[in-house]
């Protein structure tokens, strides 16, 4: 009974970071149907509009790490309610905004607090989960992450009808009432010896944050963030491209390409909230890790092969099936290489995989201009190639323990 007790409890503050990932991806969602129209009432081109998609990632990419040193020494919780709180203020100003440098502001803010929480979450589920349960809480984070970032369109859609201001003003209220509650209710993950602890390793002086990926390539993790980047690259070829891919290639309307996203987010959500700790704990991380390379890579070459509603479909949740394996797989075996640095290793992580996205998107709509295939072309190549080198690197990594 009492072991049932703290089961339950133990359950509480899993459930409040979930709560906190769905916010933050159903506020990024939201943004996707809106802000073209959002931004004609300022007299701005797509340009503008490239840009406040890029800019959130790109704000990522800058500040993850440093969130991710901070709770280290700090803790997780000042840290995701900070994120939230600072959330919320950007909404606010992007619903009440009247000039476009005010767009611009808030889409700074919301990758900047953004980047806050999901380090310092993932961190969280690191510092109070076993090795047998961490693949299973990534799993349960990143189902609610996949939830809030297939409601999130449909919310702001809906929403829109009444005021293209109010998806951001219910967003800002939404992060608002999940900073309070973690501030209050979500006890803290890291004890004050080990922030001591984390605060004198982190004495060495500051580096930039490119000499701070390098030096992260050449360590233990460095394998393991590569295959972050082309995760989070692949990712980009297709969801930069999907919307516009299906109009031209099938005429399809936004309501029917809505319907393909609910379907492969709820894909998404179940294959990482109910699969992959299954998986890890019957496989181990690398064998997951390979099989999903290969089923995305594979994934993307049946999306080009396919021919009506039911074909693209099926074979776009076979792919998002391989993806959304890979990255809490990925997170947890990360999280076991961290070696205390939690915190740390997550913000690298969230580095690696903003500039995924950036990087990503960009090339995509490049080549979608030459060739429609293109970006899907180049996402099979990135996945299959980074499946062959996998399977190489951990032949030899094994071979070397091994000597």
């Amino acid at each position: 009974m009492e072991q049932l007790s703290e089961e339950r409890a133990s359950k509480k503050p899993l459930i409040m970071l979930m709560l906190n990932m769905f916010v933050i991806m159903m506020g990024i969602g939201l943004v996707i149907p809106i802000l073209p129209y959002y931004i004609e009432q300022f007299g701005a081109s797509s340009i503008e509009l490239g840009i406040l998609i890029a800019i959130f990632s790109f704000m990522q990419f800058l500040l993850a790490p440093f969130w991710g040193r901070l709770s280290d020494r700090v803790g997780r919780k000042p840290l995701i309610a900070i994120g939230m709180f600072g959330f919320a203020i950007a909404e606010f100003i992007f619903a009440f905004a009247t000039q476009l440098w005010m767009l611009f502001l808030s889409r700074m803010l919301a990758g900047a607090f953004g980047s806050a929480i999901m380090p310092s979450a993932m961190a969280y589920v690191s510092d109070s989960t076993s090795d047998k349960k961490r693949g299973q809480g990534m799993g349960m984070l990143g189902a609610a992450m996949a939830l809030g970032f297939v409601f999130g369109p449909g919310i702001g859609g809906w929403l829109a009808e009444i005021n293209l201001a109010t998806p951001f003003l219910f967003a800002g209220i939404a992060a608002s009432l999940a900073g309070l509650f973690s501030l209050f209710l979500l006890p803290e993950s890291l004890s004050t010896e080990q922030r001591s602890q984390n605060t004198i390793k982190q004495k060495e002086p500051k580096q930039n944050q490119f000499a701070e990926m390098g030096k992260a390539i050449k360590s233990p993790i460095g394998f393991w963030l590569i295959l972050v980047f082309v995760m989070s690259f692949a990712l980009a070829n297709f969801q930069a491209i999907f919307g516009i891919y299906a109009l031209h290639q099938f005429n399809y309307s936004p309501s029917q390409v809505g319907t393909i996203m609910v379907f492969v987010g709820i894909v998404g959500a179940v294959a990482q909230g109910v699969l992959v700790g299954r998986l890890t704990r019957k496989f181990g991380d690398d064998k997951v890790v390979l099989a999903a390379l290969l089923v995305g890579g594979v994934g993307f070459i049946l999306m080009s092969l396919a021919f009506d509603f039911t074909t693209v479909l099926l074979t776009t949740c076979f792919f998002f099936l391989g993806n959304s394996i890979l990255r809490p797989a990925l997170n947890t075996t990360l999280s076991r290489l961290a070696d205390g640095q939690q915190g740390m290793v997550m913000g690298l992580n969230n580095s690696f995989m903003s500039l995924g996205n950036v990087v990503g998107a960009l090339i995509a709509g490049v080549l979608f201009e030459v060739n429609i295939q293109l970006p899907y072309g180049l996402g099979a190549v990135t996945l299959l190639m980074a499946f062959m080198i996998t399977i190489y690197w951990l032949h030899k990594k094994n071979r070397e323990a091994v000597i």
